[in-house]
């Protein structure tokens, strides 16, 4: 695989992440006030950490971000682990994450689409 097929696959699994870490964060919220409910949040770096020092080829497919009940967190008054302004911190750091990955890969196509259109 080329190094250009590997970075676009790798900002593509960023970005399938930060939307699945974004479905969390909604889930989160929207149980701000349910009983019970243990927080989730996405596990993602260590499988990109992996891939970035991986000697050899990278299966691009492996690297997925995963879903995971936290159960380290304080329980509050409302039996729950969610906290509104720790959820609206993730979520302002995952739309951050998200656009420099969206901003990367575009960079990347352009780049591209330059050296194709070059005579």
């Amino acid at each position: 695989m080329s190094k250009i097929e590997n970075t676009i696959g790798l900002l593509e699994a960023g970005i399938r992440a930060e939307g699945l870490r974004q479905k969390a964060i909604a889930s989160n919220i929207a149980n701000l006030e349910t009983p019970g409910y243990r927080r989730v949040d996405v596990k993602f770096a260590d499988a990109l950490i992996n891939a970035l020092e991986s000697s050899g080829d990278v299966n691009l497919a492996d690297i997925q971000a995963e879903i995971y009940h936290t159960n380290n967190t304080p329980v509050n008054s409302k039996d729950n682990d969610v906290n509104l302004e720790t959820e609206v911190g993730q979520m302002v750091q995952n739309t951050l994450r998200h656009t420099a990955y969206i901003r990367l890969l575009n960079k990347k196509y352009q780049q591209m689409s330059l050296a194709m259109n070059m005579k």
